[in-house]
This record gives C-alpha cells, structure tokens and sequence, in this order.
C-alpha cells in the first residue's frame, strides 16, 4: 500500500493532481484545503496517501496533513459515504469545522456540502460523535467540554431561545464549564 508521496508537482487539475515520483506520475485527489496548499508547478510536494483498490480501479487520495487524513478515513466508514463524498465534506468544510459540528451536533453545518442531504448530515454527525474528536488528537476534557456545550445549547434551546442565540451564548463559555454553572452563565450574557 503507498503511504506517502514525494515528488515534483506536474499537473493541478482541481480535485486531481498529477505527481512525479522519480520518472513515473501518480494521480492524486485532494481536498480543496490540501489542494490550494501546494506550490506552483514544478515544487517539490509531499502528500500522505490513502490508498483505494476496487476491481477497475487503484485510486490515491491525498493530503496534506495527518489529520486531514484521518478524517477522510473516519467519513469512509460511515454508510453511505464514500471517497468522493468524504473529499467534498473535507473541501467544504475543513477538519476544524467538522470537528466542531461534530461536538455541537449541528446538521446545518454538514448541510452546506454540495450532496449531502439532510439524512446523510445526521447520520455523519451521529456515528462520528465521539470517535472525532479522539482520532484526531484533540485536549484530553474536548469531548466532555464540547458534551457540556452541546447540553447547554440544547437546555437553552428548551427554554425558548433560538439556536443562533444559544450557539452565541455557548461560544462565550469556557472550555471546561460543568453543564449547570454553563446554563447559568449563559442565561446572564442571554438577559444581562
């Protein structure tokens, strides 16, 4: 399996580039974020690689970081999501942004995909919840404070409050903030 590529970048046809390895050219699809990364024509690249091998084909995707990398392989798992999917999710997103919409469990995020429906971005955002944000490294308390932030959203949301209004006050909170005293601040910044 090719794990990485070094080379000379030949050809920037978006999504696809073309990649000299030492006389032989490798086809690789990129993400939009990994894609407007590289260099001009004739730069030297390097590209961590996921590796597709179908009856027809032997297809590359590319990336330029190991959490862009990770992502693409988590979103490949889910039903439904294959690698063209998973590389238009990247594109349009960005693993920040997914990870964040991940945490907060916000479909309307997902939604702005172009071909991602409303079923596809719920079930996306349900099966990653909790294996994201720990494949890609994130703070040891990131999960149980976006869990906090997510309970505090929806507890504002209850009690009247648009979801704008809600993710604004949450935005605010602190990272490590237990759910009640997190309603509470929100609640004040919300009527103060």
């Amino acid at each position: 399996m090719i794990g990485r590529l070094s080379g000379t970048l030949i050809e920037k046809n978006p999504p696809q580039v073309l990649i000299d390895c030492h006389g032989v050219g490798y086809e690789v699809d990129v993400p939009m974020s990994t894609f407007y990364n590289l260099g001009d024509l004739g730069s030297s690249v390097t590209l961590l690689i996921h590796m597709v091998v179908r009856e027809d084909a032997q297809l590359l995707y590319g990336f330029g970081t190991a959490a862009e990398r990770e992502a693409f392989r988590l979103l490949i798992k889910i039903s439904g999501v294959g690698p063209r999917t998973a590389l238009a999710v990247l594109s349009g997103l960005g693993v920040d942004a997914l990870a964040q919409a991940v945490a907060t469990q916000e479909p309307a995020r997902v939604l702005k995909v172009p071909g991602i429906g409303k079923k596809t971005a719920e079930r996306l955002l349900l099966e990653l919840k909790g294996k994201f944000g720990d494949a890609l490294g994130v703070a040891p308390g990131g999960p149980a404070a976006s869990d906090a932030h997510h309970d505090v959203m929806q507890a504002l949301v209850v009690l009247g409050y648009s979801d704008k209004e809600a993710a604004s006050a949450v935005k605010q909170l602190p990272a490590n903030v237990e759910v009640s005293e997190g309603i509470k601040l929100a609640l004040k910044r919300l009527t103060g």
